[in-house]
């Protein structure tokens, strides 16, 4: 098998019931293999499914002595497949409770197979009858953050049914995230490095809540879920606040400084000038290095930047001057105000997609 291209499915597994059997008896049925599943610190009560599953369903079992979260154990498994099999086509990711069936699995296998270089996910219907309320609404609602924050566009975003390509896997490796936040990562990861994605619709199953047990902390690892999707529009705020307020002390310093070496009040436009070219050069480099992790040549980048910026002023001008022109008794600020919310948030977008992309 070592010569052959191979799609392993890979189960990470933390105190599993007898929904794995039954999922490694269908898989069995179906002729799906290779199988490899880990045990994540489960401890030696739940020793006999995981010997079962070897002996009896022909299973790769790799173990943790502790629980080290879902993250780490498909890192694990990446390796794993990764020096097992140099033919590698890629991988198959499946949750061990039962959502996703052995059909479901092929056909993202069969997808990944016929599209090697993408990210297959696994998307369920959150709109087909029994899905309870908090998982349709929890759903849409990282959807539009994913989408709107970061730029990602997923049906499905934290499925765990999915087909990962060899090269991305390599790549995953090193990629930060030890528990359920590292599936969010991966989204950010494949965008990053223009891994193309591929959604494959699956059968949407839901347990009753006395059935369906889940290791899903709500709060903890939702909290970290969501600090991934609003890490770098809150780093790209605190850069926007910090050049405003840098802009101002530098503009104080430059008025001290200039007067009297101006006719008139030329020096404050000296001063203007002059703190708006460090600041926004602070801005720049800030985003470059620290909001965006760009990797792109500083001159290419630096001139979208500087092209934005004008954009951006000419547009503020224009809208709050036409605004004002529309409502005359409308106070400047309650008319400047919303504009440069709304450019905020399109120069966040603009300079994540094109600028520092």
């Amino acid at each position: 098998m070592a010569n052959e291209s191979v799609i392993p499915i890979l189960i990470p597994s933390l105190e599993p019931d007898e929904r794995l059997t039954a999922l490694l008896h269908d898989l069995q049925a179906a002729g799906l293999a290779p199988v490899v599943l880990i045990d994540d610190g489960s401890g030696t009560a739940y020793q006999d499914i995981f010997t079962q599953a070897q002996q009896e369903f022909g299973c790769v079992v790799l173990r943790h002595a502790v629980n080290l979260g879902k993250g780490r154990a498909l890192k694990d498994a990446f390796n794993y497949c990764l020096t097992t099999w140099p033919q590698l086509t890629g991988c198959i990711t499946a949750d061990s409770d039962g959502q996703h069936t052995a059909a479901c699995i092929r056909k993202c296998r069969d997808a990944l197979a016929q599209s090697p270089g993408r990210l297959v996910f696994g998307v369920r219907d959150f709109d087909a009858p029994g899905v309870p309320d908090k998982s349709r609404l929890g759903n849409k609602i990282t959807r539009q953050i994913c989408r709107l924050l970061c730029g990602v566009t997923v049906s499905d975003t934290q499925t765990g049914l999915r087909g990962i390509p060899a090269a991305f896997m390599r790549q995953l490796l090193s990629l930060p995230g030890e528990r359920f936040e590292f599936e969010t990562r991966m989204l950010l990861a494949a965008k990053e490095n223009d891994v193309a994605f591929l959604e494959v619709p699956i059968e949407t199953v839901y347990d009753s809540k006395e059935q369906h047990a889940t290791h899903f902390h709500p709060l903890r690892d939702s909290w970290r879920i969501y600090r991934i999707f609003v890490g770098a529009f809150f780093r790209f705020l605190l850069s926007s606040l910090s050049s405003s307020v840098l802009d101002l002390a530098l503009f104080s310093f430059f008025c001290v400084l200039f007067r009297g070496h101006f006719i008139g009040t030329l020096y404050a436009a000296a001063a203007t000038a002059a703190a708006r070219i460090i600041s926004a050069s602070y801005n720049y480099l800030v985003n470059y290095s620290v909001v965006f992790h760009s990797r792109g040549s500083h001159k290419s980048t630096f001139i979208r930047y500087f092209i934005l910026a004008c954009i951006q002023m000419a547009c503020s001008a224009g809208l709050v001057a036409l605004l004002l022109m529309l409502m005359p008794a409308a106070p400047e600020l309650a008319v400047k105000i919303p504009v440069d919310v709304v450019l905020f948030f399109a120069s966040y977008t603009i300079q994540r997609e094109i600028v520092y992309r």
